[in-house]
């Protein structure tokens, strides 16, 4: 037995008493998120009103906005991500009180296309080019919550 330990150890492999230090390993390693408490339990007859347990998945529906941009008007919104991050453009922040806020667009709205322009696998730079130039924007957005989660991914991949 002490043996095949021995040839176990020359070949590389660890014993039950030796664990393979970080560095060495040779597959990609995954880090995972930290885990997340489910919700506090609430009663069957009070879910319906808590938005812990909300099902109501419209809000998650492609919807359609249209602006009208007089020249030299600012959008009223930034975007962020593009082909180069994979994880599409994304509405980072939309100014208070302006035509995209009144529009009801929101920071972690998915652009989807602008004027029938796919935007799923598009360079932010052509994305820009399009909102700036266009005078009239039809976009077609959905909500996706977690890319509020993911905007401090975004600034790594992208700046």
């Amino acid at each position: 037995m002490s043996g095949q330990v021995a040839n176990m150890e020359k070949a590389g492999f660890e014993t039950m008493d030796q664990k393979i230090p970080y560095d060495d390993y040779q597959l990609p390693v995954v880090f995972l998120p930290s885990y997340e408490s489910p919700p506090a339990w609430i009663a069957p007859q009070e879910r319906i009103h808590h938005h812990d347990y909300n099902n109501e998945l419209t809000q998650f529906l492609p919807r359609t906005i249209v602006l009208k941009k007089p020249p030299g008007a600012q959008l009223g919104f930034n975007i962020r991500g593009g082909k180069a991050s994979q994880l599409g453009i994304f509405i980072s922040k939309v100014v208070p009180d302006s035509d995209a806020h009144r529009a009801e667009l929101q920071e972690g709205d998915q652009v989807l296309s602008v004027n029938e322009v796919d935007f799923q696998d598009i360079e932010h730079s052509r994305a820009v080019e399009i909102l700036k130039t266009a005078r009239e924007i039809l976009m077609r957005v959905r909500f996706f919550p977690y890319s509020k989660c993911c905007h401090h991914l975004l600034r790594q991949l992208i700046f």
